[in-house]
C-alpha cells in the first residue's frame, strides 16, 4: 500500500503495518516520518530497537536469524534497515521479499533509502513490500507548495504569520526544509508565548531568520522556463556563492535549450503543441514550462540561445574573455523573455 506522508499519522494512530518503506531524498521528512512509525512501535508495545546498515558486504542472513529468533523477554521489536544506495543485489533482494512473504507477528520491519529509480520501484523486493505493508515515497517540497507546508507547520507550532511573512520565510529558506524547521521553532521561542503572536511581522522575520536557500540546478531551468527572472537571478547567485562549476550550469541549460529548438521546429511544421509534447516525452509535471516556452519564442530564438551557449562555452574554456557567470544570468534570463545586456540578439 503506498501512502503519503501526510497519510503516515492517521495510518500509524490506527494500527501498524509489518514492514514500512521510507525512500526519498529529503532528510527532514524521511527523518520525520521514521520518528512517526517509531513512536507508534513504542506506543504499541514495541520496545526493541535493532538497526542494521546494509552497506557492501551486509550479511543478509544477519535479518532474517533476528526477524525468526524471539528476543530474550520476547518483546516485540523494531527492525531499522538502512539502506545507504538503495541496491541490494540479488541476495538483498531475496531476503526482503522472503521477509515480506512471512513477515514474523512480533516485529515491524522498517526499510529506509534514498529516492529509488524508475527501475528499482518494478523491482520483486520493493513489490513485496508494498504488497506486504506501506511504502511512503518522500517527495521535494516545491517553491510553489513551501509557503502553504510552512503554514501548516506554523500551525502546528500555534504561530500566526501574514502573507508578507510567509513569503519572506520561504524565500530565505527553500530548498533546505530542516533550516526552515529550525527557524519555524526559533520563532516559536522568541514569539510563541504571545496569545496573539504579535510582533511577528515581515520585520520580526526577516530580522530572525537568515538566509539558508539552498537550491539545484534543475531548479534554475525551471525558473528560467517559467519566465521568473528575479527567481532565476537568486538562484544563479546561490549557485555561484555554494561553489557550483559554471559549466554544469551550462550544461543544464542547455540540454534544456536544445530539447526547447528541437519542439519548436516541430511546431513551426505545423505539429501541435500536444502532439510534440508526447512525442518528446515531456513529463507531465513539466508540461505547463515547456508549453510557456514554447509559446514564448520561436524556433529561430532557440536557435540564438544556443549561440549565446556556445559563446558561453568558450569563455568558459578562455578562448574567449568575459565572465561567464554573467553571460549564464542573461541565458537565463533569455529562456524567459527577458533581455539583459546588449550583444547577441536573443
Amino acid at each position: 500500500m503506498r501512502l503519503r506522508i501526510d497519510q503516515l499519522a492517521p495510518h500509524v494512530a490506527r494500527g501498524l503495518a509489518p514492514v514500512y518503506l521510507v525512500s526519498g531524498d529529503e532528510p527532514l521528512q524521511v527523518e520525520e516520518a521514521c520518528d512517526a512509525i517509531r513512536a507508534a512501535t513504542r506506543a504499541q508495545g514495541y520496545h526493541e530497537r535493532i538497526v542494521f546498515q546494509a552497506a557492501t558486504g551486509f550479511d543478509w542472513s544477519a535479518l532474517a536469524a533476528c526477524t525468526q529468533n524471539l528476543s530474550l523477554f520476547a518483546e516485540r521489536k523494531l527492525i531499522e534497515l538502512r539502506l545507504p544506495t538503495g541496491k541490494l543485489g540479488e541476495a538483498g533482494g531475496a531476503a526482503l521479499a522472503a521477509h515480506a512473504a512471512q513477515p514474523a507477528s512480533d516485529t515491524v520491519l522498517l526499510v529506509i533509502c534514498p529516492k529509488l529509480d524508475a527501475a528499482t520501484q518494478k523491482s520483486k523486493w520493493v513489490s513485496a513490500l508494498d504488497a506486504a505493508g506501506v511504502t511512503i515515497q518522500v517527495w521535494p517540497v516545491e517553491a510553489r507548495q513551501l509557503p502553504e507546508w510552512i503554514r501548516r507547520r506554523l500551525t502546528a507550532r500555534g504561530l500566526k504569520l501574514d502573507d508578507e511573512a510567509v513569503a519572506l520565510l520561504a524565500e530565505r529558506v527553500e530548498g533546505n526544509l530542516l533550516a526552515c524547521a529550525q527557524d519555524i521553532e526559533k520563532l516559536y521561542l522568541l514569539y510563541g508565548t504571545a496569545g496573539d503572536n504579535a510582533g511577528i511581522d515581515t520585520a520580526a522575520v526577516a530580522a530572525a531568520v537568515a538566509d539558508n536557500a539552498r537550491f539545484d540546478i534543475y531548479a534554475l531551468v525551471d525558473s528560467a522556463l517559467a519566465g521568473d527572472g528575479a527567481r532565476s537571478s537568486r538562484i544563479l547567485e546561490g549557485l555561484r556563492a555554494e561553489g557550483v562549476e559554471p559549466v554544469l550550469v551550462l550544461w543544464a541549460l542547455v540540454r534544456e535549450v536544445r530539447a526547447l529548438a528541437r519542439m519548436a521546429y516541430d511546431c513551426a511544421k505545423g505539429t501541435g503543441v500536444d502532439q510534440v509534447l508526447a512525442g518528446h516525452k515531456v513529463r507531465e509535471k513539466r508540461k505547463g514550462l515547456v508549453r510557456a516556452g514554447l509559446m514564448r519564442h520561436k524556433a529561430r530564438a532557440w536557435q540564438r540561445l544556443l549561440l549565446l551557449a556556445a559563446r558561453i562555452e568558450r569563455i568558459i574554456k578562455g578562448a574567449l574573455p568575459g565572465s561567464a557567470w554573467d553571460e549564464l544570468l542573461r541565458l537565463a534570463l533569455g529562456i524567459g523573455g527577458v533581455r539583459l545586456f546588449t550583444g547577441v540578439r536573443v
